[in-house]
């Protein structure tokens, strides 16, 4: 019988050590862009815990939207990368400096991001922590609220 990891590098097509750089499987993430985000669309900006991130693509300048969890942690927000900072979304926020946020109901203009490595889960609410502990997540964006509105 093969080991789990092998199964997982087998199925995701990447050697185990590719794996431990990104928490969840790129499979699950193409499933959860084409199948699971059209559902959790529809109410990610209002529920806590969730938010939509828009942004603009660095090389097609065209507007998308990705739900994502977003957590207030101190003077700025959080968003757990679930999938690794390798994601387009992350790097389209990273090169544009900011995107704007629906969470909540309230629109949010963001800037500043930076990508942080939090072994502990401690930028995240205390409740979070083990769910993100079993996934093995340990980056997070953090990002500011925007002192002047986008444009």
């Amino acid at each position: 019988m093969r080991s789990a990891e092998g199964r997982w590098a087998r199925l995701c097509g990447r050697d185990a050590v590719a794996l431990a750089d990104m928490p969840l499987p790129g499979w699950l993430g193409r499933f959860n862009r084409n199948v699971t985000n059209r559902v959790t669309g529809r109410f990610a900006g209002r529920l806590p815990g969730f938010a939509i991130v828009t942004y603009t693509g660095r090389r097609s300048g065209r507007r998308y939207c990705t739900p994502v969890n977003l957590f207030r942690s101190r003077d700025a927000y959080v968003i757990a990368l679930t999938y690794g900072r390798d994601r387009d979304w992350v790097r389209n926020v990273m090169a544009a400096g900011g995107c704007d946020v629906e969470t909540r109901g309230a629109a949010l203009h963001l800037e500043d991001p930076r990508i942080l490595t939090d072994v502990s889960t401690s930028l995240v609410p205390v409740p979070i922590r083990p769910i993100l502990r079993a996934a093995r997540v340990t980056e997070f964006m953090q990002l500011k609220v925007a002192r002047h509105p986008a444009p």
